[in-house]
């Protein structure tokens, strides 16, 4: 779906595969990355597929999305709300109690104000730093946004790469993490497939006791 225009509340509700894409009218004159031109709790319950949109998104983008990969130009208050897999990145601001509930994906935001720590909800979320191997595939995601929507910001950021990438921060739930480690873990030892991810989820569950227990 390719929409030149914008577009109003739930766009991409219950995405289960395909491509959204959506970018400003070509005869609009207004900056793309400085507006909203999606409306609120866009991909509402996504589990697959991937969103690629020029401008900035209303509030509750992505909450409960468990599998989409997208891009946004900026999102309202509580983006990543309940999140449960996928990819989000965030070129540019975000509203207040971003990632609440966040237990699953991932997402990266641009900070480039340095102060996107006070509009995170940090209770189930770590803030990180993007490393080398990441940092490909973040660039790769975004190049996709730049080829689909032609947006400005996106080559700009494209452009200045080594500037820009220790201005992400990444923001990744904290038992996601555990569970992600534990299935490397077990991979290392020779698991593979079922048997990696059964071992890495009772490694995890162990954990959480002895957390709990401490």
């Amino acid at each position: 779906l390719e929409v030149g225009g914008d577009a109003n509340d739930y766009v991409g509700k219950g995405l289960s595969g395909g491509r959204i894409i959506i970018y400003p009218d070509a005869r609009s004159t207004f900056v793309a990355e400085d507006n909203i031109i999606i409306g609120n709790v866009a991909l509402y319950g996504a589990t697959s597929g991937e969103a690629f949109i020029r401008g900035m998104a209303g509030e509750r983008f992505a909450v409960r999305n468990s599998g989409v990969d997208t891009v946004v130009e900026g999102v309202g208050d509580h983006g990543c709300e309940y999140m449960t897999g996928g990819r989000v990145v965030v070129l540019g601001a975000t509203g207040r109690n971003f990632a609440a509930g966040m237990s699953g994906g991932v997402a990266y935001v641009l900070d480039e104000e340095g102060d996107f720590a006070i509009r995170c909800n940090a209770q189930m979320v770590g803030l990180e730093k993007v490393d080398s191997e990441e940092a490909e595939q973040l660039r790769l995601l975004i190049k996709r946004h730049a080829d689909f929507t032609k947006s400005q910001k996106a080559f700009k950021v494209l452009a200045l790469w080594d500037d820009m990438v220790p201005k992400f921060v990444k923001v990744m739930p904290k038992d996601y993490k555990r569970v992600l480690q534990a299935i490397r873990k077990a991979e290392e030892e020779g698991l593979s497939g079922d048997e990696a991810l059964n071992a890495a989820f009772e490694a995890n569950a162990r954990d959480v006791a002895r957390i709990g227990g401490s």
